[in-house]
């Protein structure tokens, strides 16, 4: 044992102690069993408990802040429920929460045509057999071979000598489909837009019909087949409800609900990530109104008396003694950056303040906005505390902390919103394979933006990669060409010349690659945006005009469909030095009732980066090479 240490002046030694608190001495309560019995020691026993209370109330532990638990709450909440739906500046219609919101924001019209040819063949034929098979269950079975040659439903052969065909006999596997369904399957989508586009059009138009009676069998049979399709994938009426704005490459909607005599209207100007939640919506106090009156009444205001439940959590801290953790969540094992705030403020809630957070049950309805407008509680001591919600005060306070919040469009100090959104939500979303995939790159030699179509969608459905099916279909013009001068119906015009060099004007580009050139906006000399071009397709031999390539991914072709066509304009804000990439992918969800919704959606994220076409003009060339070669468009 040590010798005994006799200070001399204690008081000094206190006073240091002031400026450098340590802890120097502890005392440890714990069973010490005196028997082989284990038992009576494991349970702890107090001899006197009314000491250990008197000591807690020496050294103040009774006046802590957070010694007191809830025992009683009432709450005053007041509710109401969205109504409304506006998708960009379209038609306001009524909230549809039979469906979720992801699909009712991001649906998109299926692509069934393209560059003077059909596409979305494998949805074609899926739809003609579903025809076929309501023709065989009510005894028509006779008419199918009329169906498979009527000239309106039939499947078409391409011809490899047709230029316009040239989309689809430039690449093998979709030439080979198209020959194999020629005048062998039906083309259920063209009857689908036929019963669509006129209620005096029926399925049995062109048809030859043994009985009369027949009518209304196929009517009754058009009915279940046009339902039948809207329920397989949800996609926009005739591109009525499409909220995508493809000036700014986003979705833009928003919602109201009833609100104290008037409307409460929340909006989403900047969604494309693919996930919708709060956090995408903004209250917009400029609008009163969405502009419809429904005169729905859905407002209500609740009070509620109940006992708070205390949080309980996998791998929370037990308060007993002698009671372990549940080791399926171990928060103590979390290896966290000093970066990853999100992981410190959840180990920080799960072992710490785990124990200070009770539950207030309230149910809500899917849609529904709700308020606590009054929440009282009475603690075990009898006090009665009235609690007020975190995220109160100024909305632009940069000290306010709050949590599923909306934020107030604009930066106006005004008082900030704290009520609840529910919105009609999924938490997961089956994605397929990309249909259409784009990157916008800025090219700063070309002083331009670069359209860049990564994958292309094909005519049967599939989607290729931009670059290879670029390639694939030059080779075919050029192969018409070829058989076009080898049939003496055209005469190349290829001049003959010795000389070692030549001129040439132009470098090509890949045919995947669509410029974007900058313009400026109406009436104003300053400020541009970028408009989609086309660059030439130059054959050398060809006697006809170059033809301007043109996008075949949907994304880009935005206008060409159109009769006329109408040009695409794109704000060059949206178009970063990083650029962007823009997929359109099929999406596939469960609804709460058991219901499957498939739809076409669009996402956006950041890019990788400035891209270099290699467009070149004024260079020389070495006449060694072929001609023909020495324009083709090089490689991506």
């Amino acid at each position: 044992m040590n010798d005994f240490i006799a200070i001399e002046n204690i008081q000094a030694v206190l006073d240091r102690k002031v400026l450098l608190p340590t802890v120097v001495m502890w005392n440890r309560l714990e069973g010490r069993p005196r028997t082989r019995n284990f038992t009576r020691a494991l349970r702890a026993e107090i001899r006197d408990p009314l000491w250990m209370l008197c000591k807690q109330w020496q050294t103040g532990e009774f006046k802590g802040d957070d010694a007191g638990s809830p025992i009683f709450a009432k709450a005053h909440m007041a509710t109401t429920e969205l109504t409304q739906y506006q998708p960009g500046d379209a038609a306001v219609t009524e909230f549809d929460k039979s469906a979720p919101l992801e699909a009712i924001v991001e649906q998109r019209p299926l692509p069934y045509s393209g560059q003077q040819h059909i596409l979305s063949l494998d949805i074609r034929l899926l739809m003609g057999r579903q025809w076929l098979k309501y023709l065989q269950s009510a005894g028509l079975s006779a008419l199918k071979p009329q169906y498979l040659q009527h000239a309106r439903y039939r499947i078409a052969e391409p011809d490899p000598d047709n230029r316009n065909d040239a989309f689809i006999t430039a690449h093998p596997m979709v030439w080979q489909s198209f020959s194999a369904m020629a005048s062998r399957a039906m083309d259920g989508a063209n009857l689908y837009f036929y019963l669509k586009v006129d209620s005096q059009n029926h399925a049995y138009d062109g048809i030859a019909l043994a009985d009369a009676g027949d009518k209304a069998i196929l009517d009754g049979l058009a009915g279940k087949f046009m339902q039948w399709y809207e329920q397989l994938f949800y996609q926009p009426s005739q591109g009525e409800n499409d909220a995508w704005q493809p000036r700014q490459l986003e979705y833009q909607f928003a919602v109201s609900a009833p609100q104290n005599d008037a409307e409460k209207v929340m909006v989403a100007e900047e969604y494309y990530q693919g996930r919708l939640d709060w956090y995408n919506l903004d209250v917009d106090q400029d609008r009163q109104s969405l502009g419809s009156d429904n005169g729905s009444t859905v407002e209500g205001k609740t009070t509620l008396s109940f006992f708070p439940t205390a949080i309980q959590f996998e791998g929370m801290p037990h308060t007993r003694w002698w009671t372990f953790e549940e080791g399926k969540t171990n928060f103590g094992d979390i290896k966290p950056d000093t970066t990853d705030i999100n992981k410190l403020l959840l180990m920080e809630f799960g072992l710490i303040y785990a124990n200070d957070w009770f539950l207030v049950p309230f149910q809500l309805p899917v849609g529904a906005i709700a308020n606590v407008e009054g929440l009282a509680v009475t603690n075990v001591f009898g006090e009665r505390i009235w609690v007020t919600a975190s995220g109160s005060g100024n909305d632009e306070n940069w000290q306010r902390w709050a949590m599923y919040n909306l934020s107030i469009k604009g930066s106006e100090n005004i008082r900030a919103d704290t009520s609840l959104v529910l919105l009609p939500t999924v938490p997961k979303i089956q994605e397929g394979r990309p249909v259409d995939e784009l990157w916008l790159v800025r090219d700063e030699v070309a002083n331009m933006v670069w359209g860049i179509e990564r994958s292309i969608p094909l005519a049967t459905g599939r989607s290729k990669p931009g670059n290879e099916a670029g390639r694939e279909l030059f080779s075919r013009l050029e192969r018409i060409l070829d058989s076009e001068i080898e049939g003496g119906l055209v005469t190349p015009e290829i001049p003959e010349s010795s000389a070692a060099i030549r001129y040439q004007l132009m470098q090509g580009v890949p045919e995947n690659w669509i410029p974007m050139i900058p313009v400026h906006l109406d009436n104003n000399n300053r400020e541009i945006q970028l408009q989609r071009a086309s660059m030439p397709r130059i054959i050398l031999g060809d006697p006809n005009p170059p033809e301007k390539i043109k996008p075949r991914t949907v994304l880009l072709r935005q206008g060409l469909n159109d009769q006329p066509p109408q040009p695409y304009y794109l704000h060059e804000e949206e178009v970063p030095r990083a650029g962007v990439q823009i997929t359109q992918a099929y999406q596939r969800t469960r609804w709460h009732n058991g219901q499957v919704f498939c739809w076409l959606g669009v996402k956006k994220q950041t890019g990788r980066g400035e891209g270099h076409s290699g467009l070149a003009f004024d260079r020389v060339q070495s006449t060694r090479q072929r001609l023909r070669r020495a324009l083709r468009p090089p490689a991506e």
